[in-house]
């Protein structure tokens, strides 16, 4: 293998790049990202970064030996449109093309958002994003955040700490309960009322008000929010539009087995974007610790020609919320049985352990990071899918 492209210069394109020379490869890299910045972290974003703590510099992957290291082509700006595999061509969207014989998919997730959006309304993922809603977030505004997800509740922290009133609207009726289940995610939620910020839950978004500017957003049951700035955190699409026609199989992102390698094995995919098995079928993780991690495993298999490890780290987040830190680890779903473990949700301090026919699947914790810790290591990495 002579050439590799990264499509996707974020955290998970990095590490691609850092892996491939890690494990030998000499060749060359291209790393193309839509963004004209060069790989950040991401999850100060709603958070330090969105509360002026931090500036863009503060965020870098990467410094100048770092970037040497890797002494890869970067394609910046520029956005992948068409991958031809039977030739290794990757077109993008200044009409340009680069050719490779490895493939690396790590184009990420775009945020969903809601048709006719007026100015003052956002979404956050990218820098260009918080630096847009950081200057919209002025002490006595009025801010609605749609979407009481891990980062519609920490833009919602964030807006209440630099002083704004605060609207979160949620249209389940108990936040995170797909994640955490009802009654934890009862808990997670009732740190907004603990700060003073409204939880509208079990209604959605009718339409936007405002022209030139949003006035006030107007829910399904005829609640109309007046407000200043809207941030819509609804969750997110996987970028893989521009792999129509290219037989990478795709189904809420680019599919591949437990190793990252897709149905065609000089291509793999890592991120965001990746679909593969885990003990609850096939998932993708938006995490910032998958992102992290996996692509060690996914360029193992890509340099060998075939799936040879297989990615078993147990899928681990954080958030951090109102001065509280909320950690999950594991494959919970919502048939698991959930038991307290040490403290009490009314504190908003304690470890919750979930479980299945007599078997531990993840662990939720709040404000208890050295037990959580020590609970944790009970967790098993388990292959899902046969080594090739």
């Amino acid at each position: 293998m002579r050439a590799v492209a990264i499509v996707g210069a974020s955290l998970a394109g990095w590490r691609a790049a850092q892996e491939l020379r890690a494990q030998g490869f000499e060749g060359r890299i291209e790393l193309i990202g839509d963004e004209p910045h060069r790989p950040y972290d991401r999850p100060p974003l709603s958070k330090d970064f969105l509360a002026g703590k931090q500036e863009a510099s503060d965020l870098a992957l990467a410094d100048e030996p770092d970037l040497a290291e890797v002494d890869a082509t970067w394609r910046l700006g520029r956005r992948a449109v068409a991958l031809s595999t039977a030739d290794g061509t990757i077109e993008l969207d200044d009409g340009t093309h680069c050719r490779a014989d490895g493939v690396v998919i790590a184009t990420g997730a775009t945020p969903r958002t809601l048709p006719a959006t007026p100015p003052g309304v956002h979404t956050l993922r990218t820098l260009d994003d918080a630096i847009a809603l950081r200057d919209d977030l002025r002490p006595g505004a009025r801010a609605v955040i749609v979407g009481a997800g891990f980062v519609g509740a920490e833009v919602a922290s964030t807006c209440r700490m630099l002083g704004l009133g605060v609207t979160v609207v949620e249209a389940l009726e108990v936040p995170l309960a797909h994640v955490v289940g009802p009654e934890l995610g009862a808990v997670c939620a009732a740190l907004h009322a603990d700060h003073d910020v409204q939880l509208l839950c079990g209604a959605g978004v009718e339409r936007l008000h405002g022209e030139h500017r949003v006035t006030a957003v107007e829910l399904t049951d005829g609640t109309v929010l007046p407000t200043d700035v809207v941030v819509i955190g609804i969750g997110a699409r996987p970028n893989t539009d521009w792999l129509h026609g290219s037989g990478v199989t795709v189904s809420n992102g680019v599919q591949c087995d437990a190793g990252g390698v897709t149905n065609l094995p000089n291509v793999v995919a890592v991120g965001d974007v990746a679909s593969y098995g885990t003990p609850n079928g096939a998932q993708r993780f938006e995490h910032w610790t998958t992102a992290l991690e996996q692509p060690a495993t996914a360029i193992h298999n890509l340099l060998a020609g075939r799936t040879a490890r297989n990615f078993t780290t147990v899928p681990y987040f954080w958030s951090e919320q109102y001065g509280v830190r909320i950690q999950f680890a594991g494959h919970a779903n919502p048939k698991d049985e959930v038991e307290i473990v040490d403290g009490a949700p009314d504190d908003r301090r304690f470890v919750a352990r979930f479980h299945r026919a007599n078997e531990t699947t993840a662990f939720l914790a709040m404000n208890n990071p050295k037990l959580f810790t020590k609970h944790r290591r009970q967790l098993t990495a388990k292959p899902t899918t046969p080594v090739g």
